[in-house]
């Protein structure tokens, strides 16, 4: 059994390297075929060598194509840092490739799927802001332009929730001021959704601490307003009757 299994590896290592010479015989017209074929039948992992073995050449007429599709590939597997470096190189060896917007549009795309959560550091969704203004600058009429668009709003929010953890971590050490910092920043936007909600409440929680009653009536106020059937409006309405006693 044992003799049987070790036959079977090593024809499968002779076969493998005998497929691997043959394809780095073929020419490259060849390899830019097979690799489409593999491409279009959603294969990405086994057109990647074919592609990978034409951008090594360079100076091929194919080199710009493979390049691309080479970016394609590891964006379609959701390798996202690997689709990152070979988008930015088709931009940098060949600037003038006929869809170029498409390699600037998912860089973009990338660092956004690469950002971490929002407690963590959010540098990724950062540069994917920077990214998607730049293609916005080079294509502003590109198909893809909503897109980006509605990729830099939620990048802006994931920021915005970066802020609140923020806020919500020093509310919890008794840091009222740096939290209060925080939280302003949120509310002065005067966007109406959860986090600016949550900001309003916290800011209250703080001021009714700190018994400043005249902050916490106009904090209060704004949330009843804004928010009237809200959990938090409920339990603000509890706070100002405490002290309109």
């Amino acid at each position: 059994m044992k003799k049987i299994i070790f036959l079977f590896v090593v024809s499968f290592i002779i076969f493998s390297c005998s497929e691997n010479k043959l394809s780095s015989n073929l020419p490259l017209e060849r390899k830019m075929e097979i690799g489409n074929e593999y491409f279009q039948k959603g294969k990405y992992n086994k057109a990647i060598p074919y592609y990978s073995d034409i951008v090594f050449e360079r100076n091929s007429s194919f080199t710009a194509e493979a390049q691309a599709k080479l970016a394609d590939c590891y964006f379609h597997l959701h390798k996202y840092t690997d689709a990152r470096f070979e988008y930015q190189e088709l931009i940098r060896l060949f600037p003038d490739y006929q869809d170029i917007g498409k390699a600037y549009f998912r860089i973009g795309v990338c660092y956004y799927k690469e950002s971490l959560a929002p407690p963590y550091t959010q540098e990724e969704t950062e540069k994917a802001i920077e990214s998607f203004q730049t293609f916005l600058e080079k294509f502003p009429f590109d198909e893809r332009k909503e897109k980006a668009i509605e990729y830099i709003r939620k990048c802006n929010y994931k920021l915005l929730e970066k802020k609140f953890m923020n806020g919500l971590t020093y509310y919890k050490i008794y840091d009222y001021s740096a939290a209060l910092m925080y939280f302003e920043e949120i509310i002065a936007l005067g966007n109406h959704d959860d986090l600016d909600l949550k900001s309003l409440y916290y800011s209250a929680k703080i001021y009714y601490v700190r018994k400043d009653w005249k902050n916490l009536e106009q904090i209060g106020k704004k949330i009843l307003e804004k928010y009237p059937d809200s959990k938090q409006a409920k339990k603000v309405r509890k706070l100002l009757k405490k002290i309109s006693k």
